[in-house]
């Protein structure tokens, strides 16, 4: 079976997630951001209409916004659980802007690095 959407697929299963606060708080586009990860302007579309999506399309986003795969928690979410209380950082509640804040951050510091 193909993992791309051939218009037959159920993709009405829902995920929460941060994924548009945070791309738009580090100004990306939608196809910025599906550049940097691989993948297209319609898979972010999709993800960030809360459709499933493949574990390895997250892994994409999750390093092409710049943060590791142990934020996974504070991205995406599944339906039941308290984004607030899953992230497993030290703060359990971190709001949006917050995280968007920490990602502004590595990718500043990654920056001056280079």
């Amino acid at each position: 079976m193909s993992e791309r959407y051939d218009g037959n697929e159920d993709l009405s299963g829902e995920i929460g997630n941060n994924v548009q606060e945070l791309r738009e708080s580090l100004l990306l586009s939608k196809a910025e951001l599906a550049r940097k990860a691989g993948v297209s302007a319609l898979t972010i579309d999709r993800v960030e209409k809360g459709s499933h999506c493949r574990m390895d399309t997250k892994r994409k986003i999750l390093l092409a916004l710049g943060l590791k795969l142990s934020d996974r928690k504070v991205v995406f979410f599944e339906e039941g659980e308290d984004r607030e209380s899953v992230s497993g950082m030290e703060e359990t509640h971190r709001t949006s802007e917050e995280m968007a804040q920490k990602v502004v951050a590595v990718l500043h510091q990654s920056k001056e690095k280079s």
